[in-house]
């Protein structure tokens, strides 16, 4: 925990080697990469589908 403390609140990576073994994320930013990742699946779903032809129904058609 004390590497972690050291981050201050930024992402810290713990290296095997010399090379990074994995990354500790404070939950916050975590939560945040998360959040962005799905604003751009959701993004990329509308481009695929921009142009397609709408189609109107009614609460009660469903």
């Amino acid at each position: 925990m004390g590497t972690v403390a050291a981050g201050e609140g930024f992402p810290v990576a713990i290296l095997n080697r010399n090379e990074p073994a994995f990354y500790c994320v404070p939950a916050k930013t975590f939560e945040s990469m998360m959040e962005r990742l799905e604003d751009l699946e959701l993004n990329a779903i509308v481009d695929e589908r921009k142009g397609q032809k709408r189609v109107k129904v009614s609460l009660d058609e469903l």
